[in-house]
């Protein structure tokens, strides 16, 4: 008997050591606590990992709800290649599917909460041949208005978009200035047409004296120390000289 025993231990090491036997298990995350304002919406997160491919056609999913006082479990929700919303119950057209199964999420919303719905939500998800693990549960607590960790939380939220709307305007504004800067900076540097300066001290063309030297040879009289030119005194000259010689030939004529 112990040899049978012990020949059947070592025929399922073995089997367990080849891998033809191996012990699959999902994993499913949750929130674990959560609040919700009576009259909201809320929404139970369940996300879950699974050792074997995600087949759309084969997971299953399924929510069921404990109240917080004693009494009957019920279901809740169910998912096997589509939703199933439940048709009777107190979550009759109340739940809305918000899953993806491809990105591992079997998320649930429940639509205006009510105080009957306190108590603890299980989701359960199977995905063959990976369909034991374990199961994750969300305690729902509906309030008449929101404690002041969700108020704070709340704030948070709104303040960090205000200041991400802020940080992306001034980033806008700056790029802008930027912008415009670069443009004068750009304008600046290109030269502007350079504009002919006239010497001041030139004359206009219509009021300057064109001067000329003459060709002719320049004489310093001696007596008055007054220049004259040589062809103009010749002239003169000749002009002297020319009645002394009728002169002369009036006087032969009168001899």
């Amino acid at each position: 008997m112990c040899v049978k025993a012990l020949s059947f231990f070592t025929v399922l090491s073995g089997l367990a050591a080849s891998g033809v036997l191996q012990v699959r298990g999902i994993r499913v995350y949750t929130s674990g606590e959560m609040e919700a304002v009576n009259g909201t919406d809320a929404r139970l997160k369940c996300t879950f990992e699974s050792s074997a491919p995600i087949n759309v056609n084969s997971v299953v999913i399924t929510w069921t709800f404990r109240p917080l006082k004693p009494g009957q479990e019920e279901s809740v929700f169910h998912y096997q290649q589509q939703p199933y919303p439940p048709l009777e119950g107190i979550f009759k057209k109340r739940i809305v599917w918000a899953g993806d199964i491809m990105g591992q999420d079997a998320s649930i919303i429940i639509r205006e909460v009510k105080f009957t719905y306190n108590g603890t939500y299980v989701c359960q998800v199977k995905n063959p041949p990976d369909v034991h693990g374990q199961v994750g549960e969300i305690r729902l607590r509906v309030v008449t208005t929101a404690s002041f960790s969700e108020i704070l939380r709340l704030v948070l939220i709104i303040a960090g978009s205000i200041a991400g709307v802020l940080i992306l305007l001034v980033i806008v504004m700056s790029c802008r200035r930027c912008k415009k800067k670069g443009q004068r900076q750009l304008q600046d540097n290109v030269e502007a047409p350079r504009k002919e300066r006239k010497d001041p001290t030139a004359c206009h063309t219509s009021r300057s004296v064109h001067l000329y030297v003459s060709e002719t040879s320049l004489e310093i009289d001696s007596s008055d120390g007054m220049i004259s030119d040589a062809s103009t005194k010749d002239s003169s000259s000749s002009e002297e000289e020319g009645p002394s010689s009728d002169d002369e030939d009036d006087g032969d004529d009168s001899d």
